[in-house]
């Protein structure tokens, strides 16, 4: 599939994958100046692209493992959703849970992107759904082990 991209800054980065089997494309930012996340602290960083994803795909923005591993650094929205009729510029929702500042510069690998299908679907009324084993049981119904 391709999938059209609008530089918006000279300096951005095309996502690309690290790997042949990697299903997330690396997303870098776009910074004339680095900006430090303090712990606690939330900050959108720019990407300097646009994209046009095709009807009937979406774009999910995860988090980097070793970002989040070593320094406590996640998307906060994760997955951030990109709709197909999205047409301004690619940004992470970088939070820091760490204990230390952090700092991203351009051209750093800040999270990934991942393409997927979706079905659209129609809700239809009912005064009752069929019963499984599970039934209502939810969060922990199954035990802590």
């Amino acid at each position: 599939m391709k999938i059209l991209i609008q530089k918006l800054n000279d300096m951005a980065l095309i996502p690309c994958s690290a790997t042949c089997g990697s299903a997330g494309l690396d997303l870098h930012a776009c910074l004339t100046d680095s900006i430090t996340i303090s712990p606690g602290q939330t900050v959108a960083i720019p990407c300097g692209f646009a994209i046009e994803i095709p009807n009937g795909f979406f774009a999910m923005v995860t988090p980097r493992s070793g970002l989040a591993l070593k320094h406590g650094i996640t998307v906060l929205n994760s997955p951030g959703i990109i709709d197909s009729d999205y047409r301004g510029e690619v940004k992470c929702i970088l939070s820091n849970f760490g204990k230390e500042n952090f700092v991203v510069e351009n051209g750093m690998r800040i999270a990934q992107m991942i393409i997927a299908s979706f079905t659209r679907v129609e809700f239809e009324h009912a005064t009752e759904l069929s019963s499984t084993a599970r039934g209502a049981g939810g969060f922990g119904h199954t035990g802590v082990k």
